[in-house]
């Protein structure tokens, strides 16, 4: 065998690995088995600074407020981050919301919440982090609270749509669940951390502040920074999977490949620290480094699902050997989506939509072409007003 098929073999194998990796972490989730809380409930109220960030749009802001002002919990304020922002017609009566608006334009997440924290009205014990265009579940802070009572300096919540209208949002949904399956529930259950979503997150101020105050950076991917210095550390983050925020999705096409031009941009950027973490936990035998290390590392899922369908019509004249591998791994990696769709209880429209992912995987294409401008393409994802959505329940 020439050193061309050797290396050609390999690449497939690694995509062939991560086509089974979420069976993987099945299997060593059920042989651990859940992580159990030891209270049902925590009637200690930390001292929570919920930080709402908006560039440019203040549309969303009132509804994401207000919700945040049904939460059953009272030690909380809320400071809104209106960064190049208009906001002469942006009123709150409640004296728990502090707007700020910087002199100067941010555009940058880490420096938006170190805004907030540096104009704080009071010593919080922890923050949560929070997007414009969000709604918050009435038990959200109560759930996050659990699992700082267990010893946890940081816990990633649920982000659930709050709109399927179209098909591209339903898409988009079932992407999310499937991440949220394999990166924050699996990986969770089976000793490592939950992967951070950007919002629906809570930090100790300290260790929010030991991570990321000396960094100053624009663009997306703060979250990928976060969570790889938490590990670094030897910290878990955990998974709170009845800690509820409604995010909204992409609508539209033009919107979906903004995003995910943003978003490859932000892998292509992070992976390698991925492969800087594998190797120091070979080194320091840290399993929570390790398993997350691999998930860092993995690639987008669109691309996985091409290079599969790819190597597998080259191997039926190159490789024949393979295809058996390749069908089995395909027919593992299918049921572990559905598996996540069923999970988290998809909606109808949601499987009905999955008939149109090659539409939605091209448009994912697409924005690979336009990965390496994202940042300038757009800072964050505009959406229209939804204010005509009333079937969230508190």
């Amino acid at each position: 065998m020439s050193v061309l098929l050797i290396v050609f073999l390999i690449i497939q194998l690694l995509v062939v690995f991560y086509l089974i990796f979420p069976f993987l972490l099945y299997v060593i989730a059920g042989i651990r088995g859940e992580e159990k809380l030891k209270a049902d409930s925590v009637n200690d109220e930390a001292d929570y600074a919920i930080i709402v960030t908006a560039y440019e749009q203040t549309t969303l802001l009132p509804s994401v407020v207000d919700s945040i002002l049904k939460l059953n919990y009272s030690n909380y304020l809320i400071y809104i981050v209106a960064d190049n922002c208009d906001i002469t017609d942006l009123k709150f009566t409640d004296p728990r919301v502090h707007v700020l608006r910087p002199e100067e334009v941010l555009a940058s997440n880490i420096r938006s919440h170190f805004y907030a924290i540096n104009n704080f009205k009071r010593p919080h014990d922890r923050l949560t982090i929070i997007d414009s265009d969000n709604l918050v579940n009435a038990e959200y802070l109560n759930e996050i609270n659990k699992l700082f009572s267990e010893g946890y300096s940081a816990v990633q919540g649920v982000r659930q749509a709050k709109n399927l209208n179209t098909t591209y949002a339903c898409l988009d949904e079932a992407g999310d669940i499937y991440y949220r399956y394999i990166d924050r529930k699996l990986l969770f259950s089976a000793g490592s951390s939950a992967s951070l979503a950007g919002s629906g997150m809570a930090f100790t101020l300290d260790i929010y502040r030991e991570c990321l105050e000396q960094l100053s950076m624009g663009g997306a991917g703060f979250d990928k920074i976060l969570q790889y210095e938490i590990l670094k550390r030897k910290l878990r983050i955990a998974f709170a999977e009845k800690a509820v925020v409604f995010d909204e999705k992409t609508a539209k096409s033009d919107q979906l490949v903004k995003q995910r031009a943003r978003w490859i941009n932000t892998w292509f950027k992070f992976s390698f620290l991925g492969l800087k973490m594998n190797l120091n936990s070979i080194f320091t035998f840290n399993w929570n480094q390790f398993i997350f290390s691999l998930m860092l590392m993995r690639p987008p899922l669109f691309m996985l699902v091409l290079a599969s369908g790819l190597f597998f019509l080259v191997d039926i004249f190159v490789i024949p050997a393979m295809l058996i591998t390749w069908i089995v791994a395909v027919i593992i990696f299918v049921a572990i989506f559905y598996k996540a769709q069923g999970y988290f209880k998809a909606s109808d429209s949601i499987y009905k939509s999955l008939r149109q992912v090659p539409k939605f995987v091209f448009f994912q294409v697409l924005a690979l072409t336009k990965a390496n401008k994202a940042n300038q393409l757009s800072v964050a994802t505009k959406h229209e007003d939804q204010s005509t959505i009333n079937d969230i329940k508190n």
